[in-house]
């Protein structure tokens, strides 16, 4: 749970921002993404962490394409719902323990290497707690889907709208963390 429950007011909030605010893109003024991969901090942990990022954004991908690929007559329905149990499953699953260990591990131990920006590990609780609701509304629409009775337009749209805040969220998230890493030198 977040130190503070809404510690920005509505306009941060994760469905309206457009990107941090100025006061928490201090490290990342100073440690721009073209360099990241470069720098002698950037190790294994950065690497995977990223790479976690990325399969969360294939998955949403992969399950957008899959019901634009039903609703044109590409995929077959049995083959969707094989494939909306498998990456479904998985997005649903990972992220919630993706979030779980960076609110409870890792955050707890980011806080207080750049003080100056410690506020923006409130931010980013707050996007997970705002996103558990999501992952369970689009749970929700992949099992209706799964059911028979639900509407794969209406789970394409519910993903359009998740992948959207997802994507801004992870954006924030590693414009804050991966430059707390690279100037603290932290390996976990």
């Amino acid at each position: 749970m977040s130190r503070h429950r809404d510690p920005f007011g509505p306009e941060l909030a994760l469905g309206t921002r457009t990107g941090l605010p100025d006061a928490l893109r201090v490290l990342v003024e100073s440690y721009p993404r073209e360099g990241w991969q470069g720098h002698e901090n950037f190790g294994e942990l950065v690497r995977f962490w990223m790479d976690r990022h990325l399969m969360f954004r294939k998955i949403t991908q992969a399950l957008h394409d899959d019901a634009l690929a039903v609703q044109a007559g590409d995929l077959d329905p049995r083959s969707h719902g094989n494939r909306l149990v498998r990456y479904g499953g998985m997005l649903v699953n990972e992220l919630h323990n993706h979030h779980q260990i960076e609110d409870h591990h890792y955050f707890p131990q980011l806080i207080g290497l750049v003080p100056e920006i410690d506020r923006a590990f409130d931010l980013l609780e707050t996007d997970h707690e705002a996103i558990d609701p999501m992952l369970h509304t689009l749970a929700g629409e992949m099992n209706a889907v799964l059911r028979e009775g639900g509407s794969v337009g209406q789970l394409d749209e519910a993903l359009l709208r998740f992948e959207t805040l997802l994507d801004r969220h992870l954006t924030d998230e590693e414009e804050v963390v991966v430059p707390v890493i690279l100037k603290s030198g932290f390996v976990g």
